[in-house]
Parts: structure tokens; C-alpha cells; sequence
């Protein structure tokens, strides 16, 4: 009895591309959801994201305490905002009057330092040849004139100036308020977050949760180190130079530093500026010891700090300004590095490992440090 023929496997080859096709739209269209709620939601994700790098630095200072005298973690969070908040007001007791009329010169002395430069660019044929250019064209005095009738506009946009930078204190307060609150109950806000990942995925949430809080709170014990060191050599080097307000110019350097690049291009701007009252060799000399002290950053001080803190690739490290800065504005330029440094544990742990499978890249990523 002859066997009845089977059927020829069937093909199933022409769905994969539809399974593809349809999953690449899914991921493209929640891509672009996530950009437009990002874009329009831009001011509440940054107040957001500064609370929970604030709340893992008051958490590690509560851990420390915890782990070195056995301290209640919640005790240990209060005990380290009332240290951060004396510490902040026996600066201000100290340094604060002499910071604010080394301030107060430094504005005064601004344009002294600005005469300085239309000297030089008197004195040099081709800014002449230019300048000379410039001011023979009538535009000149229809720019006064118009300058003049918009007085009221421009009187306007210094209120509004007032009020922006009222709302940005007003901002800069509910931040610190919410990352003391996150920071106090970080277990709760940590398991709601956790319910929101589907049963299959928690357990790799929570590693990914512990991973992105572990580097962040890396990153920022290494940034601080480099801000104070880099604040310390530049306040010594001016101070050798003989630079009035060695110490404000110091301070600017410092902080302005946690903006990679940018930073520090802008603090040596602003120190070369000023010295321009001593001489056009001490800006020169300035402008030096600002080139110095970013190779000793560069060559040596990042490095050591790096085998304990995160490494960031320079060219990421440009980019991510520039599109944290598209997108969330001066905020997101401040907070590039560690939103780059989310967004790459990310794409290594849920993409590379998680979708494509590939470990290998993962491994090496976490030893490049060793």
C-alpha cells in the first residue's frame, strides 16, 4: 500500500522579514516617542535626573557611615546633609566676602581688560584694515538709532533674564529637595521602578539598576577629585603669576570643569581675559598654565582616577554634549557625562547582550579598567 506523500515543509522564510520589518517600526516609533516626551518634558527630566545623582552621592556618604560606625542609613543621609550644608556655610563665612570683592573687581576690571584687546587690535594692520571698514558704512549709525528705540525691548529681556535665573533657583532648590527625599526612601522608589519591568526581566533589571547607580556614584567620587585638584593647581599656578583674584579664577576653573572640553576652554578663556591688566606675556603666560594643567589632566590625573572611576571616550564624550545640549539645553550640557554614561550601560546591557546576544564586547567593557 503505497505511503501517502507529506506535504513539502513549508517556507517559512518570507515571515522573518515581516517579524523584522514590523519589530524595527515598533522600536523606531517608541524611539520616537521617547525623543518627543524628552523634548517636551525636557525641563522635569533634567530636575529629575540631578535628584537621583545628588540622592546616590547622600546615599554613598550614608553607606559609608553605615559600613565605618554602624549607622542607621536614613540617620546617616541627615547627618550627611547637615554636614554638606555646614560645610557649604563655613565657606560662605570664610571665603564669601573676600570671593564676592574679588567678584566685584573682576566685573570692574572686565572692561579694563577689554581696552587691553582694541589696543592691540588698533595696533594690528589687518583688525584695523577691518575695523576701518566697518565703521565707515552708515550701518553704524542706524544701529545706534535703533539700538536706542529698543531700549524697552532690551529692558524687557533683562527681566526676563531676572526671572529665569529666579526659576532656575526656584528649580535648583526642589531638586535638592526631591534628592533628599529619594535618598531617605531609595528601596521604595527602587522596587516601584522595578514593578514597572515585566516578571521575565526584574531580576536583570535590578542588576542593571545596581550597575547604573555603582558607576554614577564612581563618576561623581571622580569627578570631584578632578575638579578639586584641577581648582588647586590653577589657584596656585595664578597665584605664582601674580593674577589679581587668583582665587574666583581658581573657583571658575574648578567647577566649570565638570563640563568636559568645554569647561575648561571657557575658565582659561576667562582667566587669559583678565590678566590682560597685567600684560599681554602674563595672558600668554595664563593661557600656558591653563594648557598645562589640561595635559596633566589628560596624561595623568584622569587615568589614576579612571582606574576606579568610568571611562568615557572623547568622542562620545562631544557628541553627547552636543545632543544633551539640543535636547535639554544648558542643563543637558552640564549633565552630559553622566547621561552618556546611562545611555551606554544601556545599550551594552539591553541591546548588545540583551538582543544580540554578544557578551564578549561586555566583558571587555568591564575589564578595561583593570
Amino acid at each position: 500500500m503505497p505511503q501517502p506523500i507529506a506535504p513539502p515543509p513549508q517556507d517559512d522564510s518570507h515571515v522573518e522579514p515581516r517579524r523584522l520589518t514590523v519589530g524595527t517600526l515598533i522600536a523606531v516609533a517608541a524611539l520616537a516617542i521617547l525623543i518627543a516626551a524628552a523634548w517636551a518634558w525636557s525641563g522635569i527630566i533634567m530636575l529629575g535626573f540631578g535628584a537621583i545623582l545628588i540622592a546616590i552621592a547622600l546615599r554613598a556618604g550614608a553607606q559609608g557611615l553605615h559600613r565605618h560606625l554602624g549607622l542607621n542609613i536614613k540617620l546617616g543621609v541627615l547627618i550627611v546633609v547637615l554636614a554638606v550644608i555646614a560645610a557649604v556655610a563655613g565657606v560662605v563665612m570664610l571665603a564669601g566676602q573676600p570671593v564676592s570683592d574679588q567678584f566685584t573687581q573682576l566685573v570692574q576690571g572686565l572692561p579694563k581688560s577689554w581696552d587691553r584687546v582694541s589696543d592691540w587690535a588698533s595696533g594690528n594692520t589687518i583688525v584695523s584694515a577691518i575695523t576701518e571698514q566697518v565703521q565707515s558704512s552708515d550701518r553704524v549709525e542706524e544701529g545706534a538709532s535703533k539700538l536706542a528705540g529698543n531700549i524697552p525691548d532690551i529692558m524687557s529681556t533683562l527681566t526676563g533674564m531676572v526671572d529665569m535665573v529666579l526659576g532656575g533657583l526656584s528649580s535648583v532648590l526642589l531638586m535638592l529637595m526631591v534628592a533628599i527625599f529619594v535618598a531617605l526612601e531609595a528601596p521604595t522608589y527602587r522596587r516601584g521602578t522595578i514593578r514597572l519591568v515585566p516578571l521575565r526581566h526584574r531580576t536583570r533589571a535590578r542588576h542593571i539598576m545596581a550597575e547604573l547607580g555603582d558607576q554614577l556614584g564612581r563618576w561623581m567620587a571622580g569627578q570631584a577629585l578632578d575638579m578639586a585638584i584641577v581648582a588647586v593647581l590653577a589657584g596656585i599656578g595664578l597665584w605664582l603669576l601674580g593674577v589679581p583674584l587668583a582665587l574666583l579664577l581658581a573657583l571658575i576653573a574648578g567647577l566649570t570643569n565638570i563640563v568636559p572640553i568645554i569647561g575648561p576652554v571657557f575658565s582659561g578663556g576667562i582667566a587669559a581675559l583678565f590678566a590682560l591688566s597685567q600684560g599681554f606675556d602674563t595672558a600668554l603666560y595664563v593661557a600656558l598654565l591653563f594648557a598645562a594643567i589640561q595635559m596633566f589632566e589628560g596624561n595623568i590625573l584622569m587615568p589614576l582616577i579612571q582606574r576606579f572611576a568610568v571611562q568615557l571616550p572623547p568622542a562620545l564624550t562631544i557628541i553627547a554634549i552636543m545632543a544633551f545640549g539640543a535636547l535639554f539645553g544648558f542643563a543637558g550640557v552640564i549633565l552630559a557625562a553622566p547621561l552618556l554614561i546611562v545611555t551606554m550601560l544601556l545599550v551594552r546591557r539591553i541591546y548588545i547582550e540583551g538582543v544580540l546576544g554578544d557578551t564578549e564586547d561586555v566583558a571587555h567593557g568591564d575589564h578595561h579598567r583593570d
